[in-house]
């Protein structure tokens, strides 16, 4: 009985070990400057298309980020 508890013990650190690197590999990987450039490339043509003022504002915000963080500099939009 008591090996039977180890061992589900084991399984069941092994299982949390398991999710926790799966679970912070993915936040680093949405949180990267690559990523973020692309989603914000995306949201200009979004933009570009729409023309709406107040998702203007916004992507000016990420953009502003981005800027402060990552490399290469993103364009300031002009939501005149």
């Amino acid at each position: 009985m008591t090996s039977l508890k180890n061992k589900r013990t084991k399984n069941l650190i092994l299982i949390g070990i398991g999710i926790s690197i799966i679970v912070l590999s993915i936040s680093m990987t949405t949180n990267s400057c690559g990523t973020r450039h692309i989603f914000i490339i995306n949201d200009i043509q979004t933009f570009e298309k729409s023309l709406d003022p107040e998702f203007c504002e916004e992507l000016i915000e990420k953009i502003d980020n981005f800027n402060l963080e990552c490399q290469p500099q993103v364009e300031i939009l002009d939501c005149g």
